[in-house]
């Protein structure tokens, strides 16, 4: 049976609505500085993702240093685990636990013309989301073993503050990590299995 176009629009909002719940600003300075993705959580840990540049040189101010703000407004104190410039992936510990977590899609198989979703704080406003389809697959040279890492292009716009958040699938899957703009009018994204194999990896430990 079909779904009428309104069903589609409907189906979108929840999935978005659902996906948000594991979406954090980065604060630094007492200054939101980017957009960060809930990945993992325990009982009484958690750690977030986000863009090596959004972490880059935050120091503490007036007593105020790194920490998230979660969907529902709770703002928790955030160690840097890691970070790698040149995947521009950063890494960080809460020492909070039981946060929702995203969900994880797979980015090994995407193909041109899918549509996606960004959701992230541009400007400093909580939250905003925009589509777009993936234009483009490709690989970058890094100084790091294979020499080469894959990355993902699409449509979608983006801001300053959009930053670290999720590129979501049509299910809301996080499939990349947002992290500049190229061109002036493409966004480029760093794969959700590149994010995983970094993690995984444990250079950073």
């Amino acid at each position: 049976m079909k779904r009428s176009p309104l069903a589609v629009d409907q189906a979108f909002a929840d999935m978005v609505e659902a996906a948000q719940a594991s979406i954090v600003r980065i604060d630094g300075g007492g200054r939101g500085v980017g957009t960060g993705i809930i990945w993992r959580s325990d009982a009484a840990h958690s750690q977030v993702v986000t863009n090596a540049h959004v972490v880059a040189g935050i120091t503490h101010h007036n007593g105020t240093g790194l920490c998230i703000v979660t969907a529902d407004n709770r703002r928790f104190a955030a160690q840097r685990l890691a970070s790698d410039s040149q995947l521009d992936l950063a890494l960080l510990g809460l020492a909070v636990g039981g946060l929702p977590t995203a969900r994880i899609g797979d980015s090994a198989s995407l193909r041109v013309g899918e549509l996606v979703f960004a959701v992230g704080n541009p400007w400093g406003q909580a939250g905003v989301v925009t589509a777009g389809v993936i234009s483009g697959l490709g690989c970058m040279a890094v100084r790091r073993k294979g020499g080469t890492a894959p990355y993902i292009r699409s449509d979608v716009l983006l801001a300053p503050g959009n930053s670290g958040g999720p590129l979501l699938n049509a299910a809301g899957a996080v499939i990349g990590v947002n992290a500049m703009i190229f061109g002036g009018d493409l966004s480029v994204a760093i794969p959700s299995h590149v994010v995983a194999e970094w993690i995984a990896d444990g250079d950073w430990r």
